[in-house]
Order: structure tokens, then C-alpha cells, then sequence
């Protein structure tokens, strides 16, 4: 787990350090130009890039992004030779240098027994810090990530022009902009409508946390109200698991008993599981921007991926549930007994190999891992195996329900793929570390 340890800038010396900006082509007026950014903030003179890549929304529309204090964004640039590398609002001091990245410092001793190294001027007059102001240091295996306290609430606000947005584009928007980590979210335009507005209030109660705090004419302004301190990506995780399979479960009986109300239930549980996959996302996403994001979780990022992998593959299985539910209601007459019993067994196998999977990205002893992870990946190919039996025993019905049915057995076969997915990740998580 990263810890915080405050200290108090003690020194007024500080060696030149350019900007990494001036190192992109043009600096960061092009950048910004070429962004369609504008920064409200002029303290911080670098800018991120990283924000406008918002799930393929037009750079154009991204007009701003607000930072209240010094979020962990970074800034990538690729080049012909290289990347460039900053950190938006706090420094990176890093185990080894590359030309071009960093910048080196000495490490001096004061006092006989007191590590001390110098910070760029540029950057803490960037960021208003003195002598005597406290930053925060983030130690990280061999690296040391370094931030400026100044006792402001972290939050980050963006604004989104949706003239030309509506519909599940628009919704498509508001999540995206949720998931990137905006706990802000200001949508203009010139006249907002009623048909935006609806939209906009469904995709807020869609998401954990979000509320619409003011609308006007040509504003609507949503606020993440969540407390972070709340959130655990693990809970999460093990929510979807729960849900997933269940759906998986259910749908299956709904196919056997031709239940239309049960596979209705199923459909609408998707909405629950999406839900979970957009916070899962938003915390991983933050734990990238800030080493506090991770503190407050009591995980390494290495981790925090692996859950975000895994929560993945059960979002995958409840689409695929939801998919066996909307076939289910295209049946009019009962399944033959044979081919419910055939299904009945290959979901067994896959609810264990997901379950399998599971247990051992969670497990905590790596040899147990290690085993659970591999007797997983050989499952699945049982699975296909029985999967491929199935079919054979569908060729003697009538076409277009052996379409219907063969479609289902390759999605609960494709189910029992995300399970031995999981424990890929659970391979790579017991794996030792470099």
C-alpha cells in the first residue's frame, strides 16, 4: 500500500528545470490549439491530452477541464523516437533516468544523517510552492511520486458542447466523461431540449453517485457525490460475480420453463451489472491519475488492474446472460428435454469455471492460486469440447430453433472463455514481481 509522508520545503534553491512543454512540437499553445483546450487555470501551465480521448467524442467538444488541485493526469506524447512523459502538477522522481524525460538531481546529505534533493523552481512556483509549504511524499518500490498538499478538495470538472449530441450518444457522453474521472460534468449548449434533458437524467440515475445539481436554458450541470473513501473496487467486483451468474443461472431456467417474466428480470439485472463496470472503471482510471487514489484503497495498481480485468469478463457474461434471456422470448414451444439437460450441464461447468476463476484471482497464497488459476484454463476446453457435442445433438431439429439454441450454447460456451480469462489474470497476478 502507498503512504502519504508529509514534509515541509525547507530550501529556496532550486536548479533550472525547463518544462517538459517546450519539448513538444510547437509547446503547449499547439497542443492545446490542437486539442480545442482551453485552460482555466493558469498556474498550471502544462496541460493534459489524455482527457479529450474520451471514448472516440470529437476533440472539438471538450472545451475544458478544471483541475482544483494536483490530479495524477499524465500527459503522453508520442514522438518519432520517443515518449514524453509529464506529470501534470507533481513531480516524478524516478529509480532510473531516460534522456529526454527527467531530469536528474544529486542526492545531497545535510546534517550528516538527511537525504536531500532539490526540486525544479519552475515547477513549484507552478504549483505555489515555498519554503515552508508541506508536500507529500508517495514512495512506490523503487520510485518516489512527489505532490503539493494545499488543502483543497480534489475535484475536476469538465464541460461538454452536446448541440449536436442526443439520444444514446449523448448518453454514451455522460458516461465517458463519468468513467474518465470528471467528478464535475457542465453540458452546454445553446438551448438545451427536452428530449437532451431526459436523456441526460436517465444517464445520470444510470450511474452510481451522480446527481444533476442545476439546469438552465443552456446548462445542465451533473456532481459526482460519491465519497471516494466509500468506494472499494473489491466490493465491486465481487458484486458482479454475484450478479453475473446469477443472470447466467436464471437464464437458463428461464429457457427451460419458457418463463417470460424471469428472463424480463434478467434483461433489466444487465443495468446492475453495467453500473458496477462503470465504477469498477472510474476507480481503476483514478488510481492512474493520483498514487492518493490508491492509498485510499489500500491496493497496488497492479491489483487494482487485475480487478478491473476480471470485472470485465463478468460484464461480458451478463451480456451474454441477457443475451440467452431476449432468445428465450423468441420461443413459443418447449426445448426437448434432452437439449435442456445438455444445457443444464454445460452451465454447471461454466458457473464453476468462472467461480474457479474467481477464487483464484482472490486467492491470497499464490500456490493456491497458481493451481485453481491452471485447472481452470483445462476446463475450458472441456467445455468447448461438450459445447461442440450439443451441436451435434441439434442438428435434428427444426432450423431455425437449432439456430436459436446453438446460438445460446455459444454464448454460455463463450462464458466459460471470460472465466478462463479470470484466471489468466489470476496467473499474472501470482506471478513474482520484478
Amino acid at each position: 500500500m502507498v503512504a502519504a509522508l508529509p514534509r515541509k520545503i525547507n530550501s529556496n534553491i532550486y536548479p533550472k528545470f525547463p518544462y517538459l512543454s517546450s519539448r513538444l512540437p510547437g509547446g503547449f499553445g499547439a497542443v492545446a490549439s490542437a486539442w480545442g483546450l482551453r485552460e482555466r487555470r493558469p498556474r498550471h501551465p502544462v496541460f493534459s491530452g489524455v482527457y479529450p480521448r474520451l471514448g472516440g467524442l470529437s476533440t472539438a467538444r471538450i472545451r475544458s477541464v478544471v483541475v482544483t488541485s494536483s490530479p495524477w493526469v499524465i500527459c503522453h506524447h508520442t514522438g518519432v523516437t520517443t515518449r514524453v512523459f509529464y506529470i501534470y502538477g507533481q513531480l516524478y522522481i524516478v529509480g532510473s533516468a531516460t534522456a529526454g524525460m527527467v531530469e536528474t538531481r544529486k542526492v545531497q546529505v545535510t546534517g550528516g544523517s538527511t537525504f536531500t534533493v532539490s526540486i525544479p523552481k519552475e515547477w513549484a512556483t507552478a504549483n505555489d510552492v515555498s519554503a515552508g509549504s508541506t508536500v507529500e511524499f508517495y514512495p512506490e518500490g523503487d520510485s518516489l511520486f512527489l505532490a503539493p498538499t494545499n488543502g483543497e478538495e480534489d475535484r475536476t470538472e469538465g464541460t461538454l458542447d452536446i448541440t449536436d449530441l442526443a439520444g444514446d450518444e449523448l448518453t454514451r457522453a455522460v458516461m465517458t466523461m463519468y468513467v474518465s474521472g470528471f467528478d464535475i460534468i457542465s453540458l452546454e449548449s445553446s438551448r438545451i431540449t427536452t428530449d437532451q434533458r431526459r436523456t441526460i437524467r436517465e444517464a445520470t440515475q444510470s450511474l452510481v453517485g451522480l446527481e444533476v445539481l442545476e439546469e438552465t436554458r443552456d446548462e445542465v450541470v451533473i456532481r459526482d457525490l460519491l465519497d471516494s473513501a466509500e468506494l472499494s473496487i473489491h466490493t465491486a467486483v465481487r458484486r458482479m460475480r454475484l450478479i453475473s451468474l446469477s443472470m447466467l443461472g436464471d437464464a437458463i431456467d428461464a429457457l427451460a420453463e419458457l418463463d417470460a417474466d424471469m428472463a424480463r428480470d434478467v434483461i433489466q439485472r444487465d443495468d446492475d451489472v453495467d453500473r458496477l463496470w462503470m465504477v469498477v472503471s472510474r476507480i481503476f482510471r483514478a488510481t492512474l491519475r493520483t498514487p492518493k487514489a490508491a492509498e485510499e484503497l489500500g491496493l497496488p495498481r497492479e491489483v487494482c488492474f487485475d480487478y478491473q480485468s476480471a470485472a470485465r469478463q463478468l460484464e461480458r457474461v451478463a451480456d451474454h446472460a441477457t443475451k440467452i434471456a431476449h432468445l428465450t422470448l423468441e420461443f413459443e414451444d418447449p426445448v426437448p428435454d434432452e437439449v435442456i439437460d445438455a444445457l443444464y450441464e454445460l452451465h454447471e461447468e461454466t458457473r464453476s469455471t468462472i467461480d474457479d476463476g474467481m477464487n483464484a484471482l482472490l486467492a491470497e497464497d499464490t500456490e493456491e492460486a497458481t493451481r485453481l488459476a491452471n485447472e481452470t484454463r483445462e476446463s475450458v476446453y472441456e467445455i468447448d469440447e461438450r459445447a461442440r457435442r450439443i451441436d451435434e445433438l441439434l442438428r435434428s431439429l427444426d432450423p431455425a430453433r437449432a439456430h436459436l439454441l446453438g446460438l445460446i450454447v455459444d454464448s454460455v460456451s463463450r462464458s466459460a472463455d471470460y472465466g478462463g480469462n479470470i484466471a489468466e489474470t489470476a496467473l499474472q497476478k501470482a506471478a513474482p514481481t520484478p
